[in-house]
């Protein structure tokens, strides 16, 4: 039964990261069957012996973020955007 729920389990249609952050773009298709993307970032850190995950960000972080959600715009942008410019 845990195979069939890791099947199931939805996964960003792209990564970006740099250093301790990453940048998860999704996929995700409106009413209308358009497409949008939606990114969410977080800050990668060891707990002990233990990888987590958090979405706060202290000041040294937030240059990377700038830089990996730009790249997550590009990607995005390259990508097809939802808002019909591409």
């Amino acid at each position: 039964m845990a195979k069939s729920k890791e099947a199931a389990k939805v996964r960003p249609v792209h990564e970006v990261r740099l250093g301790r952050i990453r940048a998860a773009i999704w996929a995700n298709k409106t009413d209308d069957g358009k497409l949008r993307h939606n990114v969410t970032l977080t800050r990668i850190y060891k707990d002990g012996e233990e990888w987590r995950d958090s979405t706060s960000f202290g000041r040294d972080d937030l240059f990377l973020v700038m830089k990996v959600a730009d790249l997550a715009h590009t990607w995005i942008y390259e990508h097809g955007n939802a808002g019909g410019d591409k």
